[in-house]
């Protein structure tokens, strides 16, 4: 039952945060909208950072698996293939877009967070590891936008009610595209 009140808490205040905006939106306003206490909103998040935190310390994980992943591997276009594939299949079946949503408009407030600074620390080595020094920077600058390309087809079918899974092999058969120019 705890998880399920701390996954509730979790999409209340995305919601709000989405609708309201992270600053706008108080512990109060996720704690009434859930029906309950403050008190007992406090028991599972002291902050909304602690509530920010939450919801991308998932993400967070998945990007570090993969770097993890991509450091022990040949920089080949295999590989490169290989991570476009995975960086996709963390994507489907998430709420990582609503996250993603509610951090593109939350930018300012949520610029210095230190879970969010980490992610893209993160991205930014994944994508230095998706080239050699000696790549030219177009070649380099197509890498970067193979990830990129993944997370814009959501934004751009976000309201189009199309499937996901096929949304998402197509983002890849672009995002390949990229990957060897």
């Amino acid at each position: 039952m705890r998880e399920d009140t701390r996954t509730r808490i979790q999409e209340i205040a995305l919601r709000l945060f989405i609708e309201q905006g992270y600053e706008a939106t108080s512990l109060r306003e996720i704690a009434e909208e859930l029906g309950v206490t403050k008190a007992a909103l406090y028991y599972h998040f002291k902050t909304k950072d602690d509530i920010v935190a939450s919801l991308v310390e998932q993400r967070q994980q998945q990007l570090e698996e993969l770097l993890a992943w991509l450091k022990t591997q040949p920089k080949t276009p295999e590989t490169r293939r290989e991570l476009v594939h995975r960086y996709a299949d963390t994507m489907l079946g998430s709420s990582h877009h609503k996250v993603a949503h509610f951090l593109e408009r939350n930018q300012t407030a949520l610029r210095d967070h230190p879970t969010l600074t980490r992610i893209r620390e993160v991205m930014l080595e994944m994508v230095r590891e998706l080239s050699s020094g000696d790549d030219a920077l177009e070649v380099r600058l197509a890498r970067t936008m193979a990830l990129f390309s993944l997370h814009a087809s959501k934004w751009f079918t976000l309201d189009e009610g199309l499937d996901e899974r096929e949304v998402n092999e197509a983002a890849v058969k672009v995002a390949l595209r990229f990957i060897e120019p």
